[in-house]
């Protein structure tokens, strides 16, 4: 008789968390991040960008305002403001002695942004990305400035997408 009772217990703690576990994944909110029913494509469009200071930040800058509108452009009339500052740095790590040069080196892209709300200056959304992008430098002058230039724009492309994800994923809540 007590086995019996032991199991009907069983049972019922069973069924109990069965039906925990049920509401814990119902309440689940995970969807995609550019859906419809989100509306952060439109938040994305309304959404203006500060001047850039230099040739990487207007690079960065330019790639945000593809991503945000899809193509389309700057809008006229933003709801939303971000201040960027870009900052970027290339240093040599492969260090040959026989002729005092490096061969190779890391270009580093540092974009910090801040999102607000055009209407009344809230903040939003505020962070730093940073991205590291590869060079190998040629012997020649002219070819290792090219080869950093494209090390700088592979970087900046890489580091506006991450910011473009972050400013996404807060216009989404």
């Amino acid at each position: 008789m007590s086995s019996d009772n032991f199991f009907k217990l069983a049972r019922a703690a069973g069924v109990a968390s069965l039906v925990a576990v049920a509401g814990l994944l119902a309440s689940c909110q995970v969807r995609p991040l550019y859906a419809e029913s989100t509306g952060v494509t439109q938040k994305l469009a309304d959404v203006a960008f500060s001047d850039a200071g230099t040739r990487v930040g207007q690079q960065v800058r330019n790639q945000l305002i593809f991503i945000a509108g899809r193509g389309a452009g700057e809008t006229k009339t933003p709801k939303y403001t971000v201040d960027l500052s870009v900052s970027s740095g290339t240093g040599g790590v492969l260090y040959l002695p026989s002729s005092d040069t490096s061969a190779a080196g890391r270009t580093t892209v540092t974009a910090s942004f801040t999102l607000k709300d055009a209407s009344d200056g809230k903040v939003l959304k505020s962070g730093s990305r940073s991205v590291t992008s590869l060079v190998d430098f040629p012997t020649q002058e002219f070819a290792k400035a090219r080869a950093i230039r494209d090390s700088e724009d592979r970087a900046a492309r890489e580091v506006a997408e991450l910011v473009g994800a972050d400013i996404a994923a807060a216009l989404s809540r």
